[in-house]
């Protein structure tokens, strides 16, 4: 008699706990699902398009400075151009030197080269 007894207390304890334990899989288990699924790759950067859009804007504003205009805002312009110069060719991996060329001739020559590789690829500046 007490092994009918032990199993009934068991098939009660398996009768009770069941319905708790089948809703926590039901909750859980796609969570946790998802978690373990890898992340969906992310772009670092904006799309060229909109990066091609701010290097015609901001090129058109440095060829629009009047003479008297002043240094502060041309040198914010400038540097607003030589950061989208690098965002573009990080987008397309295209190698540079403008962080690392000073101010002057060299970084000139630097931005000259850097667009005319851009056009080649198909980018309009």
């Amino acid at each position: 008699m007490p092994q009918s007894v032990a199993g009934n207390v068991v098939l009660f304890a398996i009768a009770a706990v069941a319905p708790s334990a089948l809703f926590w899989a039901v909750v859980n288990v796609p969570r946790a699902l998802r978690k373990l699924r890898r992340p969906a790759l992310v772009s670092e950067h904006q799309p060229i398009e909109c990066i091609a859009a701010d290097l015609r804007r901001v090129r058109r504003v440095l060829s629009c400075f009047q003479p008297g205009t002043p240094a502060i805002k041309r040198i914010g312009a400038r540097q607003a151009y030589d950061e989208l110069l690098m965002q573009a060719c990080s987008a397309l991996d295209v190698p540079h030197r403008l962080g690392t060329v000073p101010e002057g001739v060299d970084r000139d020559i630097e931005r000259m080269r850097l667009e005319e590789c851009l056009r080649n690829l198909g980018l309009s500046v």
